[in-house]
């Protein structure tokens, strides 16, 4: 019988290794907070945190940085009063910047298997030195590649014990594309649902994407 729930918060990141490309969704909503804190305590270090926003003091992916176990944040914003900006002025802390639109589209190329893609974003700007880019219908455009994760964390409003997911509302912004691009996916589910209960069409994240499912309520 499949079965993906596990104990614990110990028992979901059990694993992460160092040196870990860790995705990590939420932008205003759906950040798997528990996880996050979770993996202060589970130890890995030197990670790559790959994050929507790094440019917050206070939180989750603050926490994260601030605990030392990230060598390097790719997000599409760090603000120089953060965590994230004090620890790269120091020498701290590898940074780097992606376009929010670009990110989202690198970590969705790294789940849908598409080896490559050009966007006009950032092509005449800093971002493109010394990097690929072509003329196509006129514009400038910059070559980009998939951004894959060796673990996925990630937010669930609801998931049956295949591993089936239903992401709340906002929630359903970096959430469905991380769980696809990761080679595992670790999910914190809110509320726990009998197989079936979940209507095909709410189905956000189809269980053969996850690996392990943790119930953290409330």
């Amino acid at each position: 019988m499949i079965d993906k729930f596990v104990a614990d918060v110990a028992a979901a990141l059990a694993g992460i290794q160092d040196g870990a490309v860790v995705l990590l969704p939420g932008f205003g909503n759906g950040m798997p907070e528990a996880l996050a804190a979770g993996l202060v305590t589970q130890g890995a270090r030197d990670l790559t945190l790959v994050v929507n926003s790094g440019g917050r003091d206070t939180g989750p992916t603050a926490d994260l940085l601030a605990s030392g176990h990230v060598g390097k944040p790719i997000c599409s914003f760090v603000r120089p009063d953060s965590v994230a900006g004090r620890l790269f002025a120091a020498g701290k802390l590898d940074l780097e910047i992606v376009p929010q639109g670009t990110l989202a589209e690198r970590i969705r190329a790294a789940g849908a298997g598409i080896p490559a893609f050009y966007t006009p974003t950032g092509a005449d700007t800093l971002l493109a030195e010394g990097r690929e880019t072509r003329v196509i219908d006129g514009r400038n455009c910059l070559l980009e590649y998939p951004l894959p994760g060796d673990v996925a964390l990630v937010d669930a409003w609801e998931a049956d014990r295949w591993g089936n997911l239903t992401h709340r509302e906002s929630a359903r912004n970096f959430n469905p594309v991380m769980a696809s691009a990761a080679r595992v996916t670790i999910v914190q589910t809110r509320h726990v649902v009998p197989l079936g209960a979940i209507p095909p069409a709410h189905v956000h994240t189809p269980g053969v994407f996850v690996h392990r499912v943790v119930h953290v309520p409330g």
